[in-house]
């Protein structure tokens, strides 16, 4: 279904959670549909005006952008109501998510989740970046197969070049560092230290590290940052910082996300001092 969508460059909708793993999940499917000339458009959630997952008037903004696909990261199992009212404006819906499931799942086109009930991968521990990236690998292999880059005249994107995403995403949702997700980190550290990703990269001098890229720096310096954003109204913040290539906008999103991390460290001093 999602090699129908690019091989009639559909306009894709990605919807996504805000926290870290939800940001690095929506921007691995944004950067891989900039790669190959695909139009996309990303929605993630206000936490405090709109809550966890899709809505109806979510779904009913990116159907009125003009999508005809949508994609949830980290998020959607469980959106039945969303999902349905998807379907009947003839939008298919495909869950990319790793939350637990209900025996019933939602009307979807297709719910890929390690956590469903029914699923025999053995990978529960991953997070959404990694069964986001998981589905990239297996959309890459059916493009390559039916020689769409040929035909499009399109270079193939090197997957392993956004590693660095989906270890951002392991470390900062907390998954065990077992099996795949240990191959992702030790991989992901390496794109990390290339500083492939114009977000991570202006970051990185931001929070002013010097040294190797490692997991401390990633969860209590990058993630906190990353995720400060969803916390104080600009849930896009996050995504939005993965995803552009203009360095004047990075540099922008990135130091305003850096301020918000100290307003919300003020707030939780604040916080713990009157508890």
């Amino acid at each position: 279904r999602a090699s129908d969508a690019v091989s009639k460059k559909h306009k894709i909708g990605i919807f996504g959670d805000y926290d870290v793993d939800g940001a690095a999940a929506t921007a691995l499917l944004a950067n891989y549909f900039s790669k190959i000339n695909v139009p996309f458009e990303i929605y993630i959630p206000d936490r405090r005006k709109e809550g966890y997952g899709p809505s109806i008037k979510s779904f009913k903004e990116l159907i009125d952008k003009g999508v005809k696909i949508i994609f949830t990261v980290d998020c959607g199992t469980l959106s039945f109501e969303a999902i349905d009212y998807a379907s009947k404006n003839k939008i298919d819906v495909i869950v990319l998510d790793h939350h637990q499931s209900e025996i019933n799942l939602p009307n979807a086109y297709s719910v890929v989740n390690p956590n469903r009930f029914d699923d025999k991968s053995n990978l529960k521990y991953l997070c959404a970046a990694g069964v986001t990236f998981m589905f990239l690998i297996s959309l890459n292999k059916e493009l390559r197969s039916s020689n769409w880059f040929i035909q499009n005249q399109t270079i193939e994107p090197n997957l392993l070049d956004y590693l660095d995403l989906v270890a951002l995403g392991t470390i900062c949702d907390v998954v065990p560092l077992i099996g795949l997700n240990r191959a992702i980190v030790s991989q992901g550290l390496k794109i990390l230290k290339s500083k492939k990703n114009l977000g991570l990269k202006t970051l990185f001098d931001i929070c002013e590290i010097r040294s190797q890229p490692n997991v401390y720096h990633i969860g209590y310096l990058l993630g906190p940052r990353i995720n400060a954003g969803g916390r104080v109204g600009k849930s896009s913040h996050g995504a939005n910082l993965l995803i552009s290539s203009n360095p004047k906008d990075v540099f922008k999103i990135a130091s305003e996300l850096d301020n918000f991390n100290k307003e919300r460290q003020i707030l939780e001093r604040e916080v713990l001092d009157k508890i």
